[in-house]
């Protein structure tokens, strides 16, 4: 009886901190990094990993960098071989805290939230401030972002032959339906 209560007492806890976890791993995220004028520079990833926990507002993003799908594959090689090292490194991770959350005060109309918290790419991290749309939809919530990132911040070389058909600032789009 003494060695199973406290196995018991583990799976109370773990079935307790679980029910605060949202997650999904089929989030998207799109860069973009295209010029006017020039043909598009765009990847989306249909497969990026996130979890929210319902309780702090506490939210965790994982993506892997060669999951990202351009139009052109010579685009696909080179984002991956020349200008994100993707074999070297092979994720991006966000963890950080939407302000002021809290899951009762959401519901069908899309409210906006700030989101902080450090974003790592290419092996460099830096501190980010984003703001973030969240609304729910049945049992799941989406949450929706749109923010800009400099390629100098994260150590990412550009070519000078290619600069001026590849922006600095990225423009970065996410979208996740949590359950």
């Amino acid at each position: 009886m003494k060695k199973i209560t406290p196995i018991i007492l583990l799976f109370i806890t773990i079935a307790t901190f679980a029910q605060n976890e949202m997650f999904t791993n089929n989030g998207i995220i799109i860069f973009e990094a295209s010029i006017p004028l020039y043909e598009e520079n765009k990847a989306i990833n249909e497969s990026v990993y996130c979890v929210l926990n319902s309780k702090t507002g506490e939210f965790k993003s994982l993506v892997f960098i060669k999951d990202f799908h351009f139009k052109m594959p010579l685009m696909e090689e080179h984002f991956n071989e020349n200008y994100l090292e993707s074999n070297r490194y092979p994720k991006a991770i966000f963890k950080g805290q939407i302000q002021g959350f809290n899951i009762n005060n959401i519901g069908t109309t899309p409210k906006e939230f700030k989101i902080k918290g450090k974003l790592e790419i290419h092996g460099k991290r830096k501190e980010i401030t984003s703001l973030i749309v969240l609304r729910k939809i049945n049992d799941t919530l989406e949450l929706v972002s749109n923010f800009n990132i400099d390629l100098n911040d994260f150590n990412i070389q550009i070519p000078k032959i290619l600069s001026m058909k590849i922006a600095e600032t990225v423009n970065i789009k996410t979208s996740y339906v949590l359950k």
